[in-house]
């Protein structure tokens, strides 16, 4: 394995399909200790399928998939989790009949040290004073940021290294939005990975140190954030500029 010493997660040459149809063909990314890596792109470009493929929900056929070290190609999607990978999808998938405080709890549905995972459920209602609130509310009638708060601090109960979090902001309010790119930021500086995906480039861009651009299953374009923000293609299609 060709990588920095301070290389968290690696993606080499990855290939992955659904069915006969070829999703990701010979992505190659990188998340380094501390980061916040974005990936950009158009629907359809593969950029859920790279989280997928990482995830363990969808293994790759050809490629490599490399996590601290270790080689987690085909690791099944649970111990993905146990190794300190967690996910907030898109679309946020909580449990609607269920608490606040239960769909938490879920995320750290492996752990067995309560101590800590008291402290991590006082870390999201910290980071989320609105859930605290609500904590006893049922997911299902919370608002849509409300909800994706909630995703987040799921996906921060399992207490991973790396995060990644899919679509964010997504149908969210610009008021949601904000808060939302503001914890993220918060949840790095406190020293957490995050690998973010996310149509809002313009955000996605601010608060990320890297990104790649994918197109079609490929990887386009790979540069520090600001440069790619400067970038005039990245700025007419992404950015909305003409």
């Amino acid at each position: 394995m060709s990588a920095a010493p301070d290389t968290l997660l690696k993606l080499e040459g990855v290939e992955t399909f659904y069915g006969s149809i070829q999703a990701l063909k010979g992505i190659s990314i990188e998340v380094r200790e501390g980061e916040i890596v974005t990936l950009i792109g158009a629907n359809g470009a593969g950029k859920s399928t790279t989280l997928r493929s990482i995830n363990g929900l969808n293994h790759p056929r050809r490629g490599k998939i490399w996590f601290q070290g270790r080689d987690i190609t085909h690791e099944p999607a649970h111990n993905v989790v146990k190794l300190g990978i967690a996910q907030s999808p898109e679309g946020r998938k909580l449990f609607p009949r269920m608490t606040v405080t239960e769909n938490l709890e879920m995320g750290a549905f492996q752990r067995r040290d309560k101590g800590g995972m008291r402290e991590d459920m006082d870390r999201v209602f910290t980071l989320f004073p609105r859930l605290a609130e609500r904590q006893h509310q049922k997911a299902g009638t919370l608002s849509g940021g409300e909800q994706q708060m909630c995703a987040i601090g799921r996906a921060l109960m399992a207490r991973p290294t790396l995060l990644m979090l899919d679509e964010p902001s997504m149908g969210l309010a610009p008021l949601f939005v904000q808060r939302i790119f503001e914890t993220i930021l918060e949840v790095n500086k406190q020293g957490t990975s995050i690998l973010l995906v996310e149509q809002n480039a313009l955000m996605a861009l601010e608060v990320a140190g890297r990104g790649y651009v994918l197109e079609t299953g490929k990887v386009k374009l790979a540069d520090d954030a600001k440069a790619l923000a400067q970038d005039p293609e990245v700025r007419k299609t992404y950015l909305g500029e003409v």
